[in-house]
């Protein structure tokens, strides 16, 4: 077995082995906290060992089972893959500080639980991530909609069952009655079902077949929270804040952008979905959503609830972007993935520390809070000017790109609905930013502080890595221009 294919391997085993190790050490925090960490370290080392064989084109099939023939379970590392599986296993060391603060200092019941299904969600991702055809890559999209399920049910009060339901309903629905008839029928009409840079459908199928399997991938994506199948994602808003930031940032949406732009390109191909000119309508459905979503966002004073209406919009840039097919939007859609991932990730971590400290869960709860919390404001000031797309943070670079690409293709209806999203992204964020800095806080608000130290730590370390995408931005762009 070459050294590539045992850290592949290894990417799986070690968040798995994890999670036994952390359920076993259940009874002694501290033991069961180091195995996260260590588990954590691990992963994201095994992961960077792979980024120099990867970008020197070393991307080998290693194959794990054989169902029949042309049908099969693999791995196989490739650009897009590396991206995910960086943000991913980088993300969880952070979040794992940020969580182990975090249900500390609200003396979370469950504890234990709660890390080991987050090391099977990580396990689950990266499953995804090194997915080597459609088939794994469908499998691990499943076990990662099995293994949050947990996490978003994790106070079991009538409000997290009812998310819950939501969540398996909406996720697996989708899956199931639309990406599984599309998988078996790509296996049926090709022989396989191999991710290929330029897609494996040209010559095997007229374009109206193509809008049909395409609008069945699209729609069956529910991790991507397109209109209709978003609802999912708003009611997840009711798990621990550290779930919620795995949510939006780490693992769930993320596989669903992923999966979004993994299937045009390795599957369908961008060369022959451009030939056959049936992406328009998923432009205009990507658009819709942003615009409802940021709409939504606007009037939200549930700060969570305004964040997660922030992830339905900022996500739809991906597939927005991603439609156009051209090499500056398909670029702008990658960037945007590993740009929103650290963006929103702060902004979550704020909104718990916010709830940590100053017991708020309300925008309209915030006078004045930056001047008690200046790191935690100071942080999501920095999220939210990416989320916005302002210099100098990591979301002005993706969306030079997407509003690029749209220009350049003449896509009038994209540009104006990146305009128009970052215009109300701005109107629902920057009214927080002053609220928080510029206006007296309510006299009878208790006195605080800032969050535990192990919060702060984290949600600094990533409005930091906000930062340093904007001045770093040529290593993800390599990445991107590996796919064209």
């Amino acid at each position: 077995m070459t050294t590539i294919a045992s850290l592949l391997l290894l990417c799986l085993l070690i968040p798995l082995v994890g999670a036994v190790l952390i359920g076993i050490a259940g009874r002694y925090p501290n033991l069961r906290e180091t195995f996260t960490f260590v588990t954590a370290g691990l992963l994201l080392a095994c992961v960077m060992a792979l980024i120099d064989p990867i970008m020197k084109g070393d991307q080998p099939v290693v194959q794990l089972a054989e169902l029949m023939p042309g049908l099969t379970l693999s791995l196989q590392p490739e650009p897009l893959g590396l991206l995910f599986a960086l943000l991913a296993s980088g993300l969880w060391v952070v979040n794992s500080l940020y969580s182990v603060a975090y249900v500390r200092a609200n003396d979370e019941a469950h504890q234990t639980r709660f890390f080991v299904f987050f090391a099977l969600s990580i396990c689950a991702t990266l499953g995804i991530a090194w997915s080597g055809n459609f088939l794994t890559l469908f499998l691990f999209y499943e076990l990662l909609t099995l293994a949050t399920w947990p996490l978003v049910t994790h106070h079991g009060d009538e409000a997290a069952k009812k998310s819950g339901r939501i969540y398996l309903g909406v996720l697996m629905g989708t899956s199931i009655c639309l990406l599984l008839p599309a998988l078996v029928a790509i296996y049926a009409l090709t022989g396989t079902t191999d991710f290929a840079l330029g897609g494996i459908l040209e010559g095997h199928v007229a374009p109206s077949a193509a809008l049909v399997l395409l609008a069945l991938c699209m729609l069956g994506i529910g991790k991507a929270a397109l209109v209709p199948f978003h609802a999912w994602l708003p009611n997840a808003m009711v798990a621990p804040t550290p779930v919620s930031a795995l949510l939006h940032a780490v693992a769930v949406v993320k596989a669903g952008v992923f999966t979004v732009v993994k299937l045009m390109v390795y599957i369908f191909g961008t060369g022959f979905l451009a030939e056959s000119g049936i992406t328009g309508w998923l432009t205009a459905l990507a658009g819709l959503t942003i615009v409802f979503a940021s709409l939504v966002a606007l009037n939200a004073d549930n700060l969570k609830r305004r964040l997660a209406y922030s992830t339905i919009s900022q996500l739809s840039y991906v597939t927005l972007s991603a439609s156009l097919l051209s090499v500056v939007s398909v670029t702008g859609a990658v960037l945007h993935i590993a740009a929103h991932a650290v963006g929103k990730i702060t902004l979550f971590f704020a909104a718990g520390a916010i709830y940590t400290a100053a017991h708020k869960t309300r925008v309209s709860e915030l006078r004045g809070i930056g001047r008690r919390m200046p790191w935690t404001m100071g942080a999501f000031a920095v999220g939210a000017l990416s989320m916005i797309g302002l210099p100098p943070t990591a979301g002005f670079v993706s969306k030079w790109y997407m509003l690029s690409g749209a220009m350049a293709e003449g896509q009038a209806l994209a540009v104006i609905v990146i305009i128009l999203s970052t215009l109300l992204n701005a109107a629902y964020f920057l009214p927080i930013l002053y609220q928080a800095f510029f206006v007296a806080e309510d006299s009878q608000t208790p006195p605080h502080g800032e969050a535990p130290t192990g919060m702060l730590i984290a949600l600094t370390t990533t409005a930091l890595l906000t930062l340093a995408m904007f001045f770093l931005a040529e290593w993800p762009l390599a990445l991107a221009r590996l796919l064209h």
